[in-house]
């Protein structure tokens, strides 16, 4: 698959960029996708939840009331889960939600997940750009020239860049990543997956 290059005024320059069919043309596994989203959200929990059980609630431990002749139910002290203000039964304790994933599996998906990009036109490639100052005014009128200030965006580069970073960082839509950082969950959630010429080399040897 071919792709004109840009400029970061939107102009279309006279180089293209062929995008790897290995990586942008297969055929889409969805299971693969699912799993390493969901290994995602799942790593992305902290896990920290927790209520108290009975053994763990402040109060004495002293019988209500008498077991039999009171015409109720028996009662214990008063952490019991069935008074309010007890403790809970089976509550939710801490615990680690992550789980492993091949690397295959993890690379299928992530390829799957550029096809799908590839397939719905959702890619753009600009020349390797950098900005002398952090200028949120100067990354925004970077997308609006290219036509993709509307849209949820992924722009991905072939190494850091902290201008460019600082300036796209207090624009809730987009966000900026390297490609090591690439996986399928932020290639799915964008609606726009703006690539470098650098960084398209990187990703055509994945």
């Amino acid at each position: 698959m071919e792709l004109s290059v840009y400029n970061i005024k939107g102009e279309a320059t006279s180089k293209t960029v062929v995008l790897n069919d290995t990586v942008f043309g297969i055929e889409p596994n969805d299971h693969a996708i699912y799993l390493d989203v969901k290994q995602f959200l799942a790593n992305s929990r902290q896990g920290t939840h927790k209520s108290k059980e009975r053994n763990e609630v402040a109060g004495s431990t002293r019988k209500l009331k008498k077991q039999k002749g009171t015409g109720g139910a028996r009662a214990g002290d008063i952490k019991s889960p069935t008074i309010v203000g007890g403790g809970r039964v089976f509550g939710p304790v801490p615990r680690d939600y992550s789980f492993k994933l091949n690397k295959k599996v993890k690379s299928l998906a992530r390829k799957s997940a550029l096809a799908y990009k590839a397939l719905d036109n959702a890619i753009v490639v600009v020349e390797d750009f950098a900005f002398e100052t952090p200028k949120t005014k100067d990354f925004i009128a970077m997308t609006q020239g290219l036509q993709v200030a509307d849209k949820k965006l992924v722009l991905v580069l072939a190494e850091q860049n902290k201008n460019v970073y600082l300036s796209a960082r207090n624009l809730g839509k987009t966000s900026v990543i390297t490609v090591p950082e690439l996986n399928t969950y932020k290639v799915l959630d964008a609606k726009c997956l703006m690539l470098t010429e650098s960084s398209v080399a990187i990703i055509n040897n994945l």
